[in-house]
């Protein structure tokens, strides 16, 4: 890493760092800035649920799912209206926590910033791998994935876009 790349790097997580403070001291701006809230995740075969509520109300989740191999770490947040379900690691620094400000997702270990709606990467060192979706249903107040879905989601986001 150059040095250029190095100042730069401090830089945008210092203006980030600020952008996310003012937000959550109540600036009159509106921004919302939701850090994720880890929820239970309930394996029946292969069916992997999230209590739907718990989503609602915390706006931003995450939660895990253990394989043979390894634990693997998802988010499910609210954005426009919508559940949103994604792959949650950022492969480079191998962060597994994000937080959801206004349209964006902020890597909370790297400060690389990706679309809410779509995963894709606006900018920062991780932004060649987005944050792949899983295939989701609501069925019984619960969030409901197959676990395959969730194993391929996390998959192709560990590979460079």
């Amino acid at each position: 890493m150059t040095k250029r790349r190095f100042i730069f790097g401090i830089l945008l997580l210092a203006a980030l760092s600020l952008a996310v403070l003012t937000a959550c001291s109540g600036s009159p701006t509106g921004n919302q800035v939701v850090p994720s809230k880890l929820v239970p995740a309930i394996v029946a075969g292969d069916t992997v649920s999230v209590p739907l509520a718990e989503v609602q109300e915390n706006i931003n989740s995450k939660f895990t799912l253990r394989t043979d191999t390894q634990e693997i770490s998802f988010m499910a947040y609210q954005f426009e209206g919508a559940i949103q379900v994604r792959a949650d690691i950022c492969p480079p620094c191998r962060s597994q926590s994000f937080t959801l400000y206004n349209d964006t997702l902020v890597c909370d270990t790297c400060g690389t910033v990706f679309k809410a709606a779509s995963g894709q990467g606006v900018s920062g060192a991780c932004v060649k791998y987005p944050k792949a979706s899983v295939v989701y249903q609501v069925k019984d107040g619960k969030i409901m994935m197959q676990a395959a879905d969730l194993v391929t989601a996390y998959n192709d986001t560990l590979t460079r876009d």
